[in-house]
């Protein structure tokens, strides 16, 4: 009979999530491979066994960060509508990063100090946001929005939901803000403000 395979896929997602927590937290310097091995219920040589260290693993972290953000995104269905598609991606922006708290530093905070993804985690970081340029690209042929704007548009659509996001996760909103109605009429009335008035 096949001996049972310890260090699979399951035991990798644990120690990807583990040393994200780890990362947000308290920085890639105080990432251990014991402490992180001892909080996964493994041990180190898993976790060398797996990732081959921690330079790669904490590619794999930030891969995996971004793999999850482009799995939200890319669920959002193309419709004819590219300003209400921009709407629906910034609501999944914000899913994705309620759903991995602990990762969303991994892409965009604090916690990226130092790393140096490889080539594969760069792409997968690329990948995730080609959805929201895509979907502008989208809008501009159509004459939603307004020619030329593609570039700046996006800039703009990932630094508003960055901005709000962070905010949220960081539990800097004022005092009486409803995070998710507050967030969708924002998103709305933003969009709303870049479509194009006149005809191409």
């Amino acid at each position: 009979m096949a001996r049972p395979r310890t260090h699979d896929q399951a035991l990798a997602q644990r120690l990807v999530d583990q040393a994200g927590k780890v990362l947000a937290e308290h920085g890639p310097g105080a990432l251990s491979l014991r402490a992180l091995a001892d909080a996964a219920s493994t041990s180190t040589s898993a976790v060398y066994a797996l990732f081959g260290g921690k330079p790669a693993l904490l590619a794999a972290v930030y891969a995996e960060a971004f793999r999850r953000l482009h799995t939200h995104l890319a669920a959002v269905p193309a419709t004819g509508d590219p300003a209400a598609d921009l709407v629906a991606l910034g609501l999944a922006y914000r899913d994705a990063a309620l759903a991995s708290p602990h990762l969303y530093p991994v892409m965009f905070g604090q916690a990226s100090s130092g790393l140096d993804p490889d080539p594969p985690a760069r792409q997968a970081a690329g990948e995730a946001l080609d959805v929201l340029a895509a979907t502008i690209g989208r809008g501009v042929r159509a004459g939603v929005f307004p020619p030329r704007s593609g570039r700046r548009l996006t800039l703009a659509a990932w630094a508003l939901v960055h901005g709000l996001v962070s905010l949220e996760l960081d539990g800097k909103l004022p005092p009486g803000s409803r995070p998710a109605a507050d967030y969708q009429a924002i998103l709305r009335a933003t969009v709303t403000g870049w479509r194009q008035t006149t005809p191409r």
